[in-house]
Order: C-alpha cells, then structure tokens, then sequence
C-alpha cells in the first residue's frame, strides 16, 4: 500500500490520484510539471513512480508543502527537533500576533497562544526542508481543528456547541495541538523519500513559470469555476489562515481588517474572473504548448467539456476526455464527475 500525505484540503486529488495517474503513466514522459501543486499529492504520486518532478503553486504554505514532501530528499524532523518546536525557550522573544488578532475567531486562547510560540520555533530552525516539514505538520494540525477544515468563517463557537452533531469530529477538535502535530510529523517524515531525481519546489504564478519548455507533462488542476453557481474555490481565501502562518511577519499587512473573519485583502485572479477565466486557459496551454498537457476539472464547470476540449485543440490534434464520477467534499452537486483532460500532439 503507497504511503500518500493526508490532508483535509478542499479539492485535494488525495482520493483519485490513482485513477489519474493510470490514465498518464503509459505517456512518454519524464519530466512532471504540477502547475497548481495544491496538496502536493499529484506530484508526489508521480515522484514515487520515479520521475523527475517540479511542483508549483502561488501560495507559500502550498509551496511550502511541496517543499516537504517533493523537493526534499532526506530531512526528517527528529524527536528532539520535535521538543524544540512545541517548548518554550527564555531566549528567544515571542511575538503575541496571533493571540492579539485572531481572539474567539478560529481557534481558543490557549491555542492561539501556543500556535504564536510554535510558528516562532519554527522559524528559528535553519534547516530549510526540516522547516518546511515543520510547517506542513502545523498546517495539517491547524486544519483538522477546524470546522469544515476552513477558514472561511468565525465560527469557532460550534467546537463547543451543545448540540446533534451531524458534521465534523468534536474529539480531533478537542485533541491538543500539540497530539496533532507529532503525528503529523511521524506522517510526513514517512513520506520523505529520494526517488534519485532533481525534484523542485516552486512559488510561481502559474505564468511566469520559468523553462516552460524543460517539461514532458504539465499537469493542471486550476481553482474551480462552477457554472452552476457562478462561484470558485479560492483557496486563498479558504486558507488564508495558513497564508498567514507562512508569512507571518508580513501577516499584519496582509488581513482585510473589515471581515469579520479577519480574511486577507482580495487580490484579482484570471482564474476567479468568468470573463477572463477562457483567455487564461488559452494563455497557458500556449505557454505550454510543447508539453503534453493534461487537466483536471470538474463536469460542471466553465469552461465547459467542449469548450475545454476546443481550447486545447488550438495547440494539440489530440484531445482525449476520461471521466469519474466523484463526489467532492462540501459539494452539493451529487451528479458531478471529475474531468481529465489529455491533450498530445
């Protein structure tokens, strides 16, 4: 059985990655480009399957994550590493930021608290991979204490609510922190492996991936547009909390401090405009146009499966559509399936 990193992730591939990978493995590739890497778990499929992969997302934590588990090659965190993290140490000076912001937001007092201590722990350790594996754990830790493993609303009041629950885990959400982390340590120095390539981690935006041409397979599972609702999946504005730990210093400068969730300030994206969201894929697969070019994508969303198709075909004579039907966590639509787009010359 393949030791795969987990994640409550919303739109992970965790559950599919198998299927995805049957339907590539028998391409003639070797380098693997994961252009929006997310979870990493695509990716990191592919390097177990031993071949050279470069994993890019435009959010640091992601990055990040990509880090851990695909650039690096060796480093584990140790047991006293892991002491070193979760203790208090009278020389070094802890800022109170996330106790100060984010009070009866996401999380309670004394875990706020502990978080400002350990994101600074972390922060001292020089290693960049062990570092890297340090904050995985910590997002993983911070994402199975919260309800609907997100940070879209201030809600911390139904961990303690009195009553039927028909969602959600009140005994992870009452395990410490600190219980938390350590297994997600244990877990991610599992996945710590050399598959003998030159993996990468990148925190590019998507077009201004460098090389463009170095690539055998680029892989694309952009945000989400649905066609149903006209919404996205914004995972910056899913897991900004996340965002935030990974740039905790600019942190302050970064929150909308209007929400009532205390959400980041909105940046414009091609790939969250249902106006600009066609020319985008358009862009890309020009930008890529000498890879093999595969997407994943959801049935209802836009652009449609014909539309996806006509795009691809201004760049490859071959265009091949699998589905699956799947049901996404949080997704109302039960009549949906995942897309996978493969496109060859």
């Amino acid at each position: 059985m393949v030791t795969l990193p987990s994640t409550r992730y919303q739109g992970s591939k965790q559950k599919i990655v198998e299927w995805i990978w049957s339907n590539i493995e028998n391409l003639k590739f070797d380098t693997f480009l994961d252009a929006f890497s997310g979870t990493g778990v695509v990716g990191y499929y592919v390097k177990l399957n031993g071949k050279e992969v470069t994993a890019n997302d435009i959010l640091k934590s992601n990055f990040i994550i990509a880090q851990s588990i695909i650039e690096n090659s060796k480093e584990k965190l140790s047991e006293d590493d892991v002491n070193f993290i979760l203790r208090k140490h009278p020389e070094i000076k802890y800022p109170t930021f996330i106790q100060d912001t984010f009070k009866d937001i996401y999380y309670t007092e004394e875990e706020n608290r502990r978080l400002d201590m350990v994101v600074t722990n972390i922060n001292h350790i020089k290693n960049k991979y062990k570092k890297a594996v340090a904050f995985n754990a910590l997002f993983q830790a911070c994402l199975v204490k919260r309800p609907f493993n997100l940070f879209h609303r201030k809600n911390l009041y139904l961990r303690f609510a009195q009553v039927k629950r028909s969602f959600g885990n009140k005994k992870t959400w009452d395990t410490p922190f600190e219980e938390h982390f350590k297994n997600f340590v244990e877990e991610i120095n599992n996945c710590v492996f050399d598959n003998k390539r030159n993996n990468r981690a990148f925190n590019f935006d998507v077009f201004d991936i460098p090389n463009p041409e170095k690539y055998d397979l680029v892989y694309i599972d952009p945000p989400y547009f649905s066609s149903r609702s006209l919404t996205v999946a914004d995972y910056r504005d899913f897991y900004h909390f996340l965002e935030g730990v990974a740039n905790y210093s600019e942190w302050n400068n970064m929150i909308d401090w209007n929400s009532k969730n205390l959400g980041f300030k909105k940046i414009h994206s091609v790939w969250t405009d249902k106006n600009q969201i066609y020319d985008a894929f358009d862009k890309l697969f020009n930008k890529f146009q000498k890879s093999i070019l595969v997407v994943s994508y959801r049935s209802d969303g836009l652009p449609t499966q014909e539309e996806m198709v006509e795009l691809l075909k201004r760049y490859k004579s071959n265009v091949i559509v699998k589905n699956k039907k799947y049901k996404y966590v949080l997704s109302n639509n039960k009549g949906n399936s995942e897309l996978l787009f493969i496109a060859t010359d």
